[in-house]
């Protein structure tokens, strides 16, 4: 078996493969996409970090291709849905780089506190100027954290060891989890309003972007000390100059840009109080090592057909397995997506109940994956995959019950999710899989019966049952040149409650969710992505 290795990994990694049966490696590092497609040709499995671009051209001309492993935690730099529909298993390393940018966030945290690198520069510069570098101690002073994730909790416990009180925003921190941690879990505003420092740690995704914009930087406590080793975009750069410009940010520790590498003329190169670093959240030679031989080890592995870790396109299952499981996996998929935009951010327990064919096989791979597919927005999609969704399920205090019902059931087959909050409140969602093409279909929500396709835009809303509803939302649809594909109407009464689910052929704006929520008959509206 051929394991080729485009980028530079951990001689540890590369010896490991070595040493290990059977396996022949080549390392190819810098080459051209011809030459690395000739080299694929007969490879097993390819290793790459972020330097060579795994495109579809790339995997085109492959015909044992069986795994990529990237020595990392981001895929961007490989097509994962071309992977996938070659049947390529696409791992990642995950664990590695935790406590290198933990140390990292801690030096720029340090930095932001103490001008040293600034007052560094003065000193070669023949300059004597003590009064123009005063700093501040961190003892005592409030860190906000947004993310307490596996970088947030190192950071938390090296704060702590500076005297640091810590605030911790995270929709999906068990307050169990939090008193372990010694920290105390807050809403923005509260995080925003107390912290005298701000460090960010939550995975980029299409609900964290620009999460911190103009509008938190007028609420945080002026003078603030802003760090970012996360992921660029999290922060609305044009607002955060603006907040430097003016003062009310005191100083900034960045890792991580949107645009990387960096423009020439990017107006952050011109604030003393900034300190910038050229991503190097995991540039540690022990970051570097652990990953490596992460990476290297979980494909070794798989070539010796043993379990697959760290993959993030597909489950753990054996290929005839996956093949009567695959419409199960997508409608549970497609399930658990809406089910976690419908539910509140804190739940205690995810209930998932089988009937039907699915009954009759090993399950564990679908809740793996229904697992995976309701963290995806909460962690980050890069960031959990069917082996380590558990563990983050674990985490965040969520207890996961699956069953395997006999009992008779409208449909032959159903799959029923639900999740309970705290306070005992549940919401839930029951779908099955239609026509000879087993075509995945809503057919429960909340109790209520529906008929809806889990795909695309769905705007599903609850409403007093009263005459005009119905045309009041067609209305400012198509004001707004939005058409309705589809509609499901369920209501328990006359003049009672009923549940609309609309299938949108574009997303509406935010103006367009507050004509509609306006509405006096209106209870709730939910606009969910699939």
């Amino acid at each position: 078996m051929k394991v080729v290795i485009a980028d530079s990994i951990s001689q540890s990694g590369i010896q490991l493969l070595r040493e290990a049966e059977d396996i022949e490696v080549v390392e190819a590092r810098g080459q051209d996409t011809d030459r690395l497609k000739a080299l694929l040709r007969d490879a097993d499995a390819l290793i790459v970090r972020s330097e060579t671009r795994v495109t579809e051209e790339v995997l085109a001309g492959t015909t044992r291709l069986k795994v990529i492993g990237r020595a990392g935690v981001g895929v961007d730099n490989i097509d994962v849905e071309a992977a996938t529909r070659r049947g390529i298993i696409v791992m990642n390393a995950p664990g590695g780089n935790t406590i290198a940018t933990a140390e990292l966030t801690m030096t720029h945290l340090l930095c932001s506190a103490r001008p040293i690198c600034q007052a560094n520069a003065s000193v070669k510069n023949r300059k004597w100027e003590r009064a123009a570098y005063s700093g501040t101690e961190l003892y005592g002073k409030t860190l906000g954290i947004l993310g307490l994730g596996r970088v947030g909790t190192e950071v938390a416990h090296r704060a702590q060891a500076f005297g640091m009180r810590i605030l911790a925003y995270d929709p999906y921190l068990s307050s169990e989890r939090a008193q372990a941690l010694h920290v105390k879990p807050v809403e923005l505003d509260e995080l925003y309003a107390e912290a005298d420092f701000i460090t960010v740690h939550i995975p980029l995704t299409e609900d964290t972007r620009y999460l911190v914009d103009g509008a938190a930087f007028a609420r945080m406590k002026k003078g603030v000390r802003l760090l970012n080793c996360a992921r660029g975009g999290i922060i609305d750069e044009a607002a955060r100059e603006q907040a430097l410009a003016e003062g009310s940010v005191a100083a900034a520790g960045l890792d991580v840009y949107e645009t990387e590498p960096l423009p020439e003329d990017i107006p952050l190169r011109n604030f003393d109080s900034v300190v910038m670093t050229p991503h190097l959240g995991a540039s540690t030679r022990e970051a570097r090592e652990s990953v490596g031989r992460e990476v290297a080890e979980s494909i070794r592995d798989v070539l010796w057909g043993g379990v697959v870790r760290n993959a993030v396109n597909m489950p753990a299952v054996d290929p005839q397995t996956l093949k009567i499981l695959r419409p199960y996996l997508s409608l549970g998929q497609r399930l658990a997506a809406i089910l976690q935009q419908l539910s509140p951010s804190r739940i205690q327990t995810l209930r998932v109940t089988y009937w039907g064919k699915i009954v009759e096989l090993d399950a564990l791979p679908l809740t793996r994956t229904i697992q995976r597919s309701y963290l995806a927005r909460i962690c980050g999609p890069e960031n959990v995959n069917d082996v380590s969704a558990p563990h983050h399920m674990k985490r965040l205090g969520i207890g996961v019950e699956a069953t395997k019902s006999n009992s008779d059931s409208d449909y032959t087959d159903l799959v029923r999710l639900e999740t309970v909050s705290p306070e005992g409140e549940t919401f839930s969602i029951e779908g099955t899989l239609v026509g000879t093409q087993s075509r995945p279909r809503i057919v429960h929500i909340n109790g209520r019966d529906v008929e809806a396709t889990p795909e695309g835009c769905l705007l599903i809303l609850e409403n007093r049952d009263a005459p005009g509803i119905i045309g009041m939302i067609g209305t400012v649809l198509g004001a707004h040149q939005i058409n309705i594909a589809n509609m499901s109407l369920s209501r328990n009464t006359v003049g009672g409650i009923a549940l609309t689910v609309l299938e949108l052929d574009s997303l509406p704006g935010d103006r367009v969710i507050d004509e509609i929520t306006k509405h006096t008959a209106i209870h709730s509206v939910n606009l969910v992505e699939v």
